[in-house]
């Protein structure tokens, strides 16, 4: 299975894609979610949300 490409790579983060982020995950969504739904990879993802000091639900 290939793996994914995120069109985003090494790009900086804007001020829309942060206010998504603070509503995905104020509303429970995982951290899968939520990186599919900003087009972001997880890591990217879950290092911005700790960066910005944004909680992540973690789904089991």
């Amino acid at each position: 299975m290939a793996k994914e490409q995120f069109e985003r790579h090494k790009q900086p983060w804007n001020g829309e894609e942060a206010g998504k982020l603070r509503l995905l995950a104020g509303k429970g969504h995982g951290l899968k979610q939520i990186a599919k739904a900003l087009n972001r990879s997880e890591e990217s993802t879950k290092a911005f949300a700790k960066q910005q000091k944004i909680a992540i639900a973690k789904k089991r």
